[in-house]
């Protein structure tokens, strides 16, 4: 029999977290970008004071815990103070993707069964037509003050955010609640058939805000000013908004301008150190950097996930810009991030290209999460850097299944994510591809991934995506998308001479076209799907 440990039991809870930053860290700063344009400054606790007051009014709405609120907002103050007072009341916060298609936005708040929705004014003619199909809305608040409202005409009576939590009062007995409670709520958006529900507890939120805050994570801390431009619609915005508080560091919300001028002008106005987003996001950023003459002034290192980001623009930004860049991995059934690269004393005694191409990896399992790769029979596959399977993944804040789902998701203990991989010695992982992605030519797989990250390097090519198409003879062939740089020109053997010098000669597409932009989804990720109907159909073209 054990000995139990002699030490309190406490839960891990939401409420704890805004109890903690509000107190030990009252006057730090988050900055926040309005959506009507100007910037909106307070405090920790000035914020905590408003979480509890919109708590308060969510129960005079008729709210009561595991009541389901909705959020189709930026990333915002206003929608901060939602994520502290929903589920630090017991609620449930369900963040929705406003760039899925309104008959998904339909369906997910319809399953959440959400009573309440909040949204930000430049979504009222998605929320016009969004009310009439989502019967459970009991009602719909618009983020902003009286000033800046918005009439849904032929839409449902929007209750005004400044105005329904100004009579209440600025403290609020936050309930003692079982920590695996549901806290959060996301919908996967790259399944097939109909989005999956994520049901977070407070226990698995507060464990990844906590990890994320290490020194070989993001390294937050007071000093730090942490900008998370990956949105709060998105797997809780890499759990960011949670982190700042843990860590104490500088809160910056970029609203809904997400162009990279203005993303540069606001991290070099707040003297942003931290950054987070995918790596599309980075790119923009570099070239305008480089369209300026600029540099980057106080930002230190940045966090990229949602897809792979090129060595050639890891290269770029530690090499001109000298920031560091930190590559991971997590999805939407992980909470968060659950890998991540970061350079070891001894790595970085290798030779440049080596630690790009070590950071171009997701890196290795943060604390409390394990990851293996399986054959398709599901067998263990060894950690030598090239046996490449399914990634399977488990630990303190992975989906055991899906919100009202029937039976679990898990298999023999494990969650697969559909992600081909391989892991080294070292416990490296590196995602080689979506297992729906993956090319298989003459019985040997190609990388989609590794292809683009070489076509990448190319000093003309902005962007670049690969998909597979059928082959009579090879079952299936790489097709490259290029986009090129602005004023640069580039040519189809050029693309191919420049790849037989970076990749196995059986890997170089049979075929490059050219487009002036590829299809980008909501999470930032490019439409592999929509790439293949434009090769069905021969469209678009590069002008």
């Amino acid at each position: 029999m054990h000995q139990p440990g002699l030490m309190m039991n406490r839960p891990l809870l939401i409420s704890g977290v805004l109890s903690h930053g509000a107190s030990q860290f009252a006057e730090q700063e988050i900055v926040s970008r309005e959506t009507h344009g100007p910037l909106h400054r307070y405090t920790f606790g000035q914020m905590a004071q408003r979480a509890a007051q919109l708590a308060h009014a969510l129960r005079g709405l008729g709210l009561r815990p595991g009541s389901m609120v909705g959020s189709i907002a930026w990333n915002n103050h206003r929608h901060l103070e939602a994520y502290y007072a929903v589920s630090g009341s017991g609620m449930v916060m369900h963040t929705c993707n406003p760039r899925l298609h309104p008959d998904q936005l339909a369906y997910i708040i319809n399953h959440a069964e959400d009573e309440v929705v909040c949204f930000d004014a430049t979504f009222a003619p998605l929320v016009r037509e969004l009310a009439p199909r989502c019967p459970t809305v009991k009602a719909w608040i618009c983020l902003t003050d009286a000033a800046n409202q918005v009439a849904i005409e032929g839409g449902p009576g929007v209750l005004v955010y400044e105005d329904l939590i100004a009579p209440h009062s600025t403290e609020f007995d936050w309930p003692v609640l079982d920590e695996t409670a549901g806290a959060a709520l996301c919908y996967t958006s790259g399944t097939t058939g109909h989005p999956k529900g994520v049901l977070y507890s407070h226990r698995a939120l507060v464990l990844n805000a906590t990890t994320a805050c290490l020194p070989a994570v993001l390294c937050l801390s007071p000093q730090e000013a942490v900008l998370p431009v990956v949105p709060m619609f998105h797997i809780n915005g890499w759990c960011i908004p949670y982190a700042a508080l843990i860590s104490g560091a500088k809160l910056v919300l970029p609203g809904p301008k997400l162009d990279a001028p203005s993303l540069y002008g606001l991290m070099e106005a707040e003297r942003v150190t931290v950054g987070g987003a995918v790596p599309t996001i980075w790119l923009g950023v570099a070239q305008h950097l480089e369209q300026l003459g600029a540099g980057l002034s106080s930002l230190k290192r940045i966090c990229v996930g949602g897809t792979a980001m090129p060595e050639a623009l890891i290269a770029k930004y530690q090499e001109r810009y000298g920031v560091e860049v930190r590559h991971g991995w997590g999805m939407t059934e992980t909470t968060a991030i659950a890998t991540l690269s970061a350079l070891g004393p001894q790595d970085l005694k290798r030779p440049p290209q080596e630690r790009y191409a070590l950071l171009a990896k997701q890196g290795k399992p943060l604390p409390g999460i394990e990851i293996q790769v399986v054959d398709e029979r599901g067998h263990p596959l060894p950690k030598d850097g090239t046996s490449q399977g399914e990634l399977m993944v488990r630990g303190a804040w992975i989906v055991e299944r899906y919100y009202k789902a029937d039976r679990s998701a898990l298999v023999d203990g494990w969650f697969p994510t559909g992600d081909i991989a391989t892991i080294d010695a070292s416990g490296v992982l590196t995602i080689r591809d979506r297992v729906k992605d993956v090319i298989k030519s003459g019985g040997e797989w190609i990388s989609s991934i590794d292809l683009e990250s070489a076509a990448m390097a190319h000093p003309a090519v902005a962007m670049a995506a690969v998909i597979g198409i059928p082959h009579p003879k090879w079952d299936e062939r790489p097709l490259l998308f290029i986009v090129r740089k602005p004023q640069h020109t580039l040519e189809k053997q050029e693309v191919l001479d420049f790849l037989h010098t970076r990749v196995a000669k059986w890997w170089v597409p049979d075929d490059v076209r050219f487009v002036d932009a590829l299809p980008v989804g909501g999470t930032g990720k490019v439409q592999k799907n929509v790439l293949r109907q434009w090769y069905a159909t021969g469209e678009p073209q590069a002008a």
